[in-house]
């Protein structure tokens, strides 16, 4: 047993303070599938962390990996300098995402990877002698991070209106659930040329000269869960060619195994210019997120410096944290031995079919899932938005042993990729428990 720390000074982030206090969900250890809070009480993790421990919790293989690197080499930097794992780590990474992802820039959140992807496509441009294209254009509904340059492309109102005009010119498409039918499995049947075009009449207002790229999730995690139309990536993208435009994947919770393969990217069959990845690149053991980026893209940067010149103005002194990128190599090892890639088409179709199981349950108006993601809409109470999934939340926290993610009247459902049958069974059954006791 854990004593209950005292809260008056952590600003949590995310969270409504006032209420957490009243009825704290405090976490004080984990182990694979599991968490267990202050008393001992074990609780399964039906959210993967945030999205991000895709290997379950406190693996030994990764602990180990973090343990020996902290007693061989606590920080390098990575500026001018180097140390030999960052660059094992890159190798692997590159071998991991489709080509021609070939090259990759390290930071240590997915917030940094999208800002860092949006600077190295103005730079791009520049280099080329288009720096007129410094116009982006991201997606209703879409999440990119909290810095500036992620707030100004992403698409969530609250995470924008508190913070006055975003840094960057932009432009957004419309978001891919309108018109979309109930209860979809993967991708909706149809509509996906149709949205896409929509980019197309942004292009049409501020001409493909000044746009220096399109970012989007090729499925919106944070906004609860809503993948593509069929042909709508694949459209994208044939926009952005035919307009000298980048496209940019943020992948930071679709990669490392979400949708049953490495990446959305692989998944799709569509590949980006810059993927976005963090999260489940260390199981969510030591922050680290990045960039894996075409290799034409990089190849014009090193062409355009000559002799000591930086050829890129960006980083982060945490970049390549020797901590972090063990943990990353001991994390890829982990996915290949035990094959969490590719659980299977079978294990897919459970979780698909207990999703699904919910929809008819009370409350409920939607469901939907692609991978191993899962969304659960429900009515929303009037006045009062998020107020019926925050009390299922909390219900399944303190009366039912279960941690889920919410957003908004959204539950979110994504475990980690070591689940079997019996913890889809336990999810499902918890959340319908969870629902038919909702007021």
């Amino acid at each position: 047993m854990t004593a209950m720390p005292k809260m008056d000074a952590f600003w949590m982030p995310f969270s409504s303070n006032k209420n957490f206090r009243a009825n704290p969900r405090m976490i004080a250890g984990a182990k694979d599938m599991y968490y267990h809070d202050i008393n001992g009480r074990k609780m399964l993790d039906a959210c993967a962390g945030l999205w991000c421990c895709n290997a379950g919790h406190c693996r030994d293989h990764i602990v180990a990996a973090i343990q020996k690197q902290a007693t061989e080499l606590d920080f390098s930097p990575v500026f001018q300098y180097a140390h030999p794992k960052v660059f094992e780590f890159s190798e692997m990474l590159a071998d991991f995402f489709p080509d021609p992802l070939n090259t990759v820039f390290l930071a240590n959140s997915g917030s940094e990877a999208a800002d860092s992807s949006l600077k190295i496509a103005l730079a791009y441009h520049r280099l080329r002698g288009k720096g007129e294209k410094q116009l982006f254009i991201g997606r209703e509904r879409g999440y990119h991070g909290v810095g500036f340059g992620g707030i100004s492309v992403g698409g969530m109102v609250k995470n924008r209106l508190w913070f006055g005009n975003q840094m960057l010119r932009v432009d957004h498409l419309p978001h891919t659930q309108s018109g979309i039918a109930k209860n979809t499995r993967g991708e909706a049947a149809d509509g996906g040329e149709e949205k896409a075009n929509k980019l197309l009449d942004i292009i049409g207002l501020h001409d493909a000269s000044t746009i220096a790229a399109v970012i989007v999730e090729p499925v919106a995690g944070s906004a609860g869960v809503l993948p593509p139309p069929k042909g709508y990536l694949k459209r994208l993208r044939e926009i952005c060619d035919e307009h000298d435009i980048l496209l940019i994947y943020d992948e930071v919770i679709t990669a490392f195994g979400r949708l049953g393969k490495s990446s959305a990217a692989e998944y799709f069959g569509v590949v980006p210019d810059i993927l976005n990845f963090a999260k489940g690149a260390t199981s969510g053991t030591v922050p680290l997120g990045g960039n894996v980026i075409r290799d034409e893209i990089r190849q014009t940067f090193l062409d355009a410096a000559s002799g000591s010149a930086i050829d890129l103005f960006h980083g982060y002194t945490y970049s390549g944290h020797p901590l972090a990128v063990a943990a990353g190599i001991a994390t890829l090892e982990l996915y290949e031995k035990e094959g969490l890639m590719e659980r299977g088409a079978e294990m897919v179709k459970y979780f698909e079919e207990g999703i699904h199981s919910l929809k008819d349950h009370p409350h409920v108006i939607d469901t939907r899932n692609i991978g191993f993601m899962g969304g659960i809409d429900l009515a929303p109470t009037a006045g009062k938005p998020g107020e019926k999934a925050m009390t299922v939340m909390e219900d399944c926290f303190h009366n039912r042993d279960l941690v889920i993610r919410v957003a908004a009247d959204t539950i979110a459902v994504s475990p980690p990729l070591i689940m079997e049958k019996t913890h889809i069974d336990q999810t499902i059954d918890t959340i319908g428990a969870a629902l038919k006791a909702l007021k």
